[in-house]
């Protein structure tokens, strides 16, 4: 594939013990010219792995939540623009030709989502609420960075014309049961935590029916059930991730 793009890139990843999956992801942004790994203290082999890659490996163990973390990366970034990936997501060949594309002489005021496509278990999900599933993972160095959001953290670009990319972004959410359930007790009780903070309240009652609904919401609203099992097993895991986050909300309330 011919180089076309007339701005430099940086790919920057944040990592925490994830060196099954990383081989692949950091394989699929080679061709950016610089790609940072940005470590909350990983202790498997995801520095050498990073090496054999020719990533630059910045250690952080300072955790703030995502949001900042991100902000902290963006810092080491020398490129014109910064490509966002996880450890967990490849970039497809579709996307990136879609990418080298868009970043001919590229208007600095753009950003451009992205469509990221989620296996669940084995399966790709293509409804559930999880595909489409568009977010903005490519912008100016200079004139965009994340909000300070713990979890589900985004770019802020309110004022930005917001482009969509073709081709999918792969992701590889599930790798493990246990690790996919602790990341998701993970995220429930830091959701709580910022939740709390911002004063928000739950009474058992609201944990119920908001647990009842986030099932049928995935099932049937976003017709859930035309993925298959996969798809009534992903409603029932979203239904146990929200009761999760309310009932450690409504924790914190008992203890003040």
């Amino acid at each position: 594939m011919t180089k076309t793009r007339t701005v430099s890139l940086t790919a920057i990843i944040l990592t925490f013990n994830n060196e099954r999956l990383l081989p692949a992801c950091l394989e699929s942004v080679q061709w950016a010219d610089e790609i940072i790994i940005y470590d909350s203290g990983s202790t498997d082999n995801t520095h050498t792995i990073a090496g054999q890659y020719n990533a630059t490996v910045i250690i952080d163990n300072e955790w703030s939540g995502f949001g900042v973390q991100r902000q902290k990366a963006q810092q080491q970034a020398t490129s014109d623009w910064l490509l966002w990936v996880d450890s967990d997501e490849v970039v497809s060949v579709a996307l990136r030709q879609s990418i080298e594309c868009a970043l001919v002489a590229p208007e600095a005021q753009n950003v451009y989502s992205i469509n990221r496509l989620s296996d669940f278990f084995g399966k790709p999900i293509r409804h559930s609420g999880w595909y489409p599933d568009r977010i903005v993972r490519l912008h100016s160095r200079e004139h965009y960075r994340y909000n300070d959001a713990i979890v589900h953290e985004k770019i802020d670009c309110p004022t930005a014309s917001v482009l969509p990319l073709a081709g999918d972004l792969l992701h590889y959410t599930t790798d493990s049961f246990l690790g996919y359930m602790s990341k998701s007790l993970r995220y429930a009780n830091d959701w709580a935590q910022a939740s709390y903070a911002k004063g928000r309240r739950v009474s058992v009652l609201g944990i119920t029916m908001r647990t009842l609904f986030a099932f049928v919401r995935k099932f049937i609203i976003k017709k859930g059930f035309l993925d298959g099992r996969h798809g009534f097993l992903l409603a029932m895991q979203s239904s146990h991730y929200t009761f999760n986050k309310y009932f450690a909300l409504w924790s914190l309330q008992q203890k003040k």
